[in-house]
């Protein structure tokens, strides 16, 4: 049905200058823009582009002379990625969902759901769980017993929120991420493989070919408010207290999260981080992609550590790591560079050896 351009400023905070009352039908990059198309040129990287596509209306970059390049319109984007995030939610497809429940969900009697919730095929809503106000839940999501999920979420298909897991308001949920499934916790009966190794460097030989007993995971999962978490995501139950994720904290694609971890607030963790059992977070650290965390670390609020870092030692916090094992950045920096420098350095070395007669 398409959006003005008053309506689009208004949506997502941003000056618009020229014919407000155009419509336009969707966002689109400028090398495809049609005519009756939004362009995305929010970087002058793009003028060439937008100067040549037909559309009459662009998201631009401050300072740029949209007139001279035909524009109509124009909406001026001092950050980027915040003005896509606006006209994203303003473009953002409808949810494949009908309104109301749908009959081939099952839903215990003793579930009590909220407001205008909207739930979908095959979902299962077990005993005693409370589904907030507002809630949507997709196709094949199953909800645990006595699991409370707030006011506002979104479940995508496949979904899986294991028992008396508790969820704030606004939560999303990725196809396929499983919250609550048991911690990976074993003992053996007398001191076997790991215990060994980590006392003394080596397996020893009583400690081999131990059965493993398996440990029940007794506590929960407990998620703050508007925490995403992303598709095939897994956040396992404590052992006895419980798993925690903080206030705006977002999970990507594929993390694995162990049992017994505190996840501060507004934490950003990139797509297969791997964290081990009993590790604290601080708020607002940044894990990029494949960081993978031993357990019972800690890691200070405010740190960033780099795609690929491999921690094995508590981190304080503000810290920028990277490299496996991690360690500051500066100082990786100065390893490559060091490294770099070892070919020159053996041909030096053969020269001096030669001059020497060795």
């Amino acid at each position: 049905m398409g959006y003005t351009i008053a309506e689009i400023a208004e949506a997502a905070g941003l000056e618009a200058a020229g014919d407000l009352t155009l419509k336009v039908d969707r966002p689109a990059e400028p090398v495809s823009a049609a005519a009756g198309d939004l362009a995305l040129a929010m970087s002058e990287d793009y003028a060439g582009a937008l100067a040549a596509c037909p559309a009459r209306a662009a998201i631009v970059w401050p300072g740029a002379d949209w007139q001279a390049m035909g524009l109509d319109a124009a909406l001026m984007a001092p950050r980027a990625r915040v003005a896509l995030a606006g006209i994203g939610d303003l473009f953002a497809p409808p949810l494949d969902l009908a309104p109301g429940i749908h009959p081939s969900a099952i839903i215990d009697p003793s579930a009590e759901l909220g407001a205008d919730v909207w739930i979908g095929p095959l979902t299962v809503i077990g005993a005693g769980a409370q589904i907030g106000d507002g809630a949507r839940i997709l196709g094949q999501v199953t909800v645990g017993a006595g699991a409370q999920i707030g006011p506002n979420a979104l479940l995508h298909p496949g979904t899986r929120i294991g028992a008396r897991v508790v969820i704030g308001k606004g939560f999303i949920a990725q196809a396929n991420a499983v919250i609550g499934a048991d911690g990976f916790s074993y003992v053996t009966p007398e001191k076997g493989a790991v215990e060994s190794a980590k006392e003394t460097g080596a397996v020893a030989e009583d400690a081999r070919n131990i059965a493993l007993r398996r440990i029940a995971s007794l506590g929960t999962v407990e998620i703050g408010d508007d925490v995403e978490v992303g598709a095939g995501a897994t956040i396992d139950r404590g052992t006895v207290a419980s798993t925690t994720i903080g206030n705006g904290t977002k999970i990507d694609n594929q993390v694995m999260v162990g049992h017994n971890c505190r996840i501060g607030a507004t934490c950003l963790i990139c797509g297969q981080v791997g964290i081990a059992g009993s590790c604290e977070i601080g708020d607002r650290v940044v894990l990029g992609g494949q960081v993978g965390i031993g357990d019972h670390l800690k890691i200070g609020s405010d740190c960033v550590l780099a795609g690929g870092s491999l921690v094995g030692s508590n981190i304080p916090p503000g810290k920028v790591m990277m490299g496996a094992p991690a360690a500051p950045r500066e100082q990786v920096y100065a390893q490559v560079m060091a490294m770099r420098r070892l070919p020159r350095l053996m041909e030096q070395m053969q020269e001096i050896r030669k001059k020497l007669g060795l």
